[in-house]
């Protein structure tokens, strides 16, 4: 709609710019103070449109300067994974850059279409099997759990967001804290409940909430919020308000991350 938009004020610029012209060749040969008037008014009439044309090329170029920022933070990110995964066990330095981290692959993407008016909000992302893109590979920022792949198609594919009543993740109190599952809270932006965590647990304000790392949809240690209010539910157990770190209303480019050996485990778990 905005290119639309552009490539309609260019032509009725170009439409206004030539019937100034003709107007203005008829009345230029009334006088020398005619002349004078009329070079200053297409002056400033061609400055300005110059001005706007310039403001629309700037326009249309933010998209590629923000794919190529996302690009950019992805590398970054995916360097400091290695760097955790490598302190202390490597002293040879840095290997290659390369998708994956430990146990798990990553793949940079951005958000096609997403909900978030309902209690089973969705998101479609731009990238599918033709891509290497697995069904329940997680979607994740630096700042916490986005959804969970669901169906994929080969271009694009279809994902739960974490603002949906059907999911839950595995989630850790601190870095060695205790575990339960964190779901949204189904009417907040930024809110979501932590349950089942034991009720002799001190708890602090404040504290962040992290992924487990007890499924293979998601990698440990991403930050995912920090904790408020709690009560005790049936008296054994805390239910632990968590104020999100995401920000889902601006959320644009996303990172897919798959367990690389998701099937051997699922193999084991089986029992086969």
């Amino acid at each position: 709609m905005a290119r639309k938009k552009g490539i309609r004020f260019i032509y009725d610029a170009a439409i206004f710019i030539l019937l100034e012209i003709a107007a203005l060749a008829m009345l230029r040969n009334s006088g020398a103070m005619h002349d004078l008037w009329i070079s200053k008014g297409l002056h400033s009439v061609t400055a300005k449109v110059w001005g706007s044309l310039d403001d629309i090329r700037y326009y249309f170029s933010l998209k590629a300067e923000n794919d190529k920022l996302a690009q950019e933070n992805f590398i970054l990110a995916q360097e400091l994974r290695h760097c955790r995964e490598m302190f202390g066990r490597d002293s040879s330095g840095l290997r290659a850059f390369s998708d994956t981290a430990g146990n798990y692959r990553y793949m940079p993407a951005a958000i096609a279409r997403m909900t978030d008016n309902g209690q089973h909000n969705y998101i479609i992302i731009d990238k599918g099997s033709e891509d290497g893109v697995d069904e329940k590979s997680g979607i994740i920022t630096s700042c916490g759990a986005v959804g969970i792949i669901d169906a994929v198609g080969r271009h694009y594919s279809y994902a739960l967001s974490f603002k949906n009543s059907g999911v839950s993740i595995s989630a850790r109190i601190g870095k060695e804290g205790s575990v339960g599952p964190m779901r949204w809270d189904g009417h907040s932006d930024r809110g979501a409940i932590l349950s089942e965590i034991p009720h002799h647990i001190t708890l602090t304000p404040g504290d962040t909430v992290y992924t487990s790392g007890y499924s293979t949809i998601f990698p440990p240690d991403i930050p995912l919020g920090t904790i408020g209010d709690a009560r005790i539910v049936n008296g054994a157990t805390y239910e632990i308000e968590v104020s999100l770190l995401e920000d889902f209303n601006s959320l644009r480019y996303v990172t897919i991350v798959s367990h690389i050996y998701s099937d051997e485990l699922k193999r084991l778990e089986e029992g086969k």
